[in-house]
């Protein structure tokens, strides 16, 4: 005879962390980089943050389906960011014999709910779902938020790009953290929300040359990840002038940590 643990903290504290790049790349349209989005899954939370164009066909493409996503956490609600949203939600009333049964949370800064009702208001019932699956949670823009839920905790805090803006902090039952810094300049609230994490998740969208008021190079990228102390760095959110410059060797001369470029699918230990 054996027991269940699914519900027992001891047996959640044992549920392993992973991360897979689905979207590394921009607004751009591109046959090997789809725009933002990264898939964290832990037991039986599948988490997106960011849902870019390109996003469900990289899940199937990850063995994922859409009805299996339980949260999405948007940094802000630029097109590159939130942009298969509609189609996602659209998705998920397909009536035939896979449908969504577990509740899906939609989670974003200021905003988030106006946000969602300019949506509903174009879309109307296409993209709304039963109110026992679907619920909209906003956070704060202001400083530093936490939201927790199975075992699960994410910080949250106000980065430099919109009003809006987040990057979020996902700590899973078994302590590993990631740190997805959505787009950002140069900021002390990444930095404090980067401390000590095991992995940083963080845009460089042009090469140090390139510079673009509200986003980082690779140089500020490892800049802050180096004062954060993070375990590993991974780039991401590349333009395309990105594919011919040595993004590695300009992180280098701020970081020297573990390294990694990311692609689409590229799934990552932490």
């Amino acid at each position: 005879m054996s027991l269940s643990t699914k519900g027992d903290p001891a047996n959640r504290s044992m549920e392993t962390t992973t991360v897979t790049i689905l979207g590394s790349g921009t607004c751009v349209p591109s046959l090997t980089r789809s725009a933002c989005s990264v898939l964290v899954q832990t037991g039986e939370e599948k988490i997106l943050f960011d849902v870019g164009p390109g996003t469900m066909r990289r899940l199937l493409e990850a063995g994922v389906s859409v009805f299996e996503i339980t949260r999405i956490f948007l940094s802000h609600f630029h097109p590159d960011h939130v942009g298969e949203l509609v189609s996602f939600l659209f998705s998920n009333k397909y009536s035939g014999q896979k449908r969504r049964s577990r509740p899906l949370t939609l989670v974003g800064g200021k905003g988030i709910l106006s946000f969602f009702d300019g949506l509903t208001a174009v879309f109307g019932e296409w993209i709304l779902l039963p109110p026992e699956l679907f619920a909209l949670k906003s956070l704060s823009t202001t400083g530093t938020d936490t939201f927790e839920f199975n075992g699960i905790r994410v910080d949250s805090a106000s980065v430099v790009h919109r009003p809006e803006s987040l990057a979020y902090r996902f700590i899973g039952p078994d302590g590993k953290s990631v740190v997805y810094s959505g787009d950002t300049d140069e900021s002390d609230a990444l930095v404090s929300l980067s401390t000590g994490a095991n992995l940083l998740i963080c845009e460089a969208a042009m090469p140090d040359e390139l510079k673009k008021d509200g986003h980082l190079t690779p140089s500020r990228a490892g800049r802050i990840a180096t004062l954060a102390r993070v375990k590993k760095l991974v780039l991401t959110h590349f333009y395309p002038e990105c594919e011919t410059a040595d993004m590695i060797g300009q992180c280098r001369k701020t970081y020297d940590g573990p390294l990694v470029l990311a692609e689409d699918l590229l799934g990552i230990p932490i």
